[in-house]
């Protein structure tokens, strides 16, 4: 499974405020049963919010906050087909996480 595909949220009950989910994790673990994700939420415009940690990236024209502080692992089954591939936007994805585990 490519690093940076971006599926539909598995997740009925969150799907609303968080349509989608991108796989962050490295394609070279795709042994590996889960894949680890970072969720793709949409807010307010007058919301604010840490730009490092949530950085604004776009899936299908539509301007979504990535939530790095809420990786998790998903069952690699419950991905199945891509909506899109945000790898052009990893630097974001990869400083967001980078602010997860070393701070701002």
């Amino acid at each position: 499974m490519p690093q940076y595909d971006v599926f539909t949220n598995p997740s009925r009950s969150a799907a609303d405020g968080i349509p989608y989910v991108v796989v962050i994790q490295s394609a070279q673990l795709d042994a590996l049963a889960t894949r680890l994700t970072m969720p793709l939420a949409e807010f307010n415009a007058d919301t604010k919010v840490p730009t490092t940690l949530c950085p604004v990236i776009t899936v299908k024209g539509k301007r979504l906050h990535a939530l790095a502080h809420y990786a998790a692992p998903l069952p690699a089954k419950l991905l199945r087909r891509p909506v899109d591939n945000v790898a052009a936007q990893a630097s974001a994805l990869v400083a967001a996480m980078d602010a997860v585990l070393s701070g701002f």
